[in-house]
């Protein structure tokens, strides 16, 4: 199991890449801009901590390639002018990598009309799971630091 659960993990990584690159992007940017979609707009500061960034020179260069690249947008907060908000640009992310997530989840879907319900079941607190200890795990790995 745990020769399968490390190649998956290796395989999403380099997926990800892959398609951060057709997109224009690196890792790293396409992450923060999913954040953005799935988490809300946020301040640079608020992204950095999703991110695990700092909230200095890293997270404004991931903002400011997003912004050149039409990924994100930056406004003032309506309510503290002092504060910005970056928001995702959901129409032109999917145009630039929707397609590709598109056929992929297509094909899971395919595969998924193979399964019973409780293969779909266990499979769901299969990944819940290992979402909630990658998430612990890159919060001991932030604490250490």
């Amino acid at each position: 199991m745990a020769d399968v659960m490390r190649d998956f993990m290796a395989n999403a990584v380099l997926f990800q890449d892959a398609v951060a690159r057709t997109g224009g992007l690196n890792s790293t940017d396409l992450q923060a801009v999913g954040l953005l979609m799935s988490q809300g707009p946020a301040t640079p500061g608020e992204l950095a901590e999703r991110t695990g960034l700092s909230a200095g020179g890293a997270i404004t260069a991931v903002i400011d390639r997003l912004e050149k690249a039409g990924y994100v947008s930056r406004q003032r907060d309506q309510a503290d002018r002092r504060r910005v908000i970056v928001t995702a640009d959901v129409d032109k992310v999917l145009q630039q990598v929707g397609p590709v997530y598109g056929r992929v989840g297509a094909r899971w879907a395919a595969y998924l009309d193979t399964l019973t319900d409780e293969q779909i079941d266990l499979a769901n607190e299969l990944f819940t799971r290992a979402s909630e200890i990658n998430r612990e795990e890159i919060e001991l790995l932030r604490e250490s630091r």
